[in-house]
């Protein structure tokens, strides 16, 4: 059997499509508007976006060689990168965006089976299998076509990526004290998810579409309305990512 995570690949493809399709639509004034993230304009997001893509090339080639090749050398020199591609022409920002990401889906369609199990290492310092590295991708994409502040929201994100997302963050959240303990449950009632740590506490139940569920819980705007126990405030979540 195959260890290719096709599935998230396709996420990832499809998320890529969605980004380069908001940043197409951009004017080349409009980059220097405020994006969605403080301090950031739009072109400090599709900067990022571009070298989070070739810091994703690095992973796949430490897992492809076995030789360690850490995503960023330094946090300051992610950071100078970003300054530095947020401040290049649009016309430049654009080309280096869309060859950053035709080098990833290269090396991503080229990984040989055997290397998605490899062991390695986010920015953060978390080790994974290199199976992860689409879902990193796709959830990179998908919530900076938000950030971005265009025309893209979350309804715009497909549902199974949005329950996703909350996986993502529930799985970040879960157990630790800074965060109240909050179950969150689809409007359908397919999906729940519990945050935090429910010990001798009864969690607060916020429903809701899932695109509002995963713009909550990312901290993104709610595009839709949720709905708390008791129609009290949302509890505050911490900041995730």
């Amino acid at each position: 059997m195959s260890a290719r995570p096709a599935a998230m690949l396709e996420r990832a493809a499809k998320g890529t499509a969605a980004f380069e399709a908001a940043v197409h639509r951009l004017t080349d004034p409009g980059f220097t508007r405020p994006s969605y993230l403080p301090g950031w304009s739009r072109a400090h997001v599709v900067a990022h976006v571009a070298r989070n893509a070739d810091a994703l090339v690095n992973l796949l080639t430490w897992a492809r060689t076995g030789v360690e090749t850490p995503m960023y050398a330094s946090g300051d020199q992610r950071a100078r990168e970003i300054e530095e591609g947020a401040r290049r022409p649009a016309e430049e920002l654009r080309a280096a965006l869309l060859e950053a990401d035709r080098r990833l889906a290269e090396e991503l369609a080229a990984l040989p089976d055997e290397c998605w199990a490899a062991t390695v290492r986010t920015a953060r310092g978390r080790e994974v299998p290199a199976a992860q590295v689409p879902w990193m991708r796709a959830r990179e994409v998908w919530i900076h076509a938000v950030d971005l502040d265009i025309d893209t929201g979350f309804d715009d994100v497909p549902h199974d990526m949005c329950a996703a997302l909350v996986d993502d963050v529930a799985g970040s959240f879960r157990g630790r004290p800074d965060c109240p303990s909050v179950r969150l449950r689809s409007e359908d009632g397919a999906h729940t998810w519990l945050l935090g740590d429910p010990a001798g506490v009864e969690p607060a139940v916020v429903s809701g579409d899932l695109p509002s569920l995963a713009s909550y819980t990312t901290g993104r705007p709610v595009p839709g309305p949720l709905y708390p126990t008791g129609g009290g405030p949302l509890p505050t979540l911490p900041a995730w990512l």
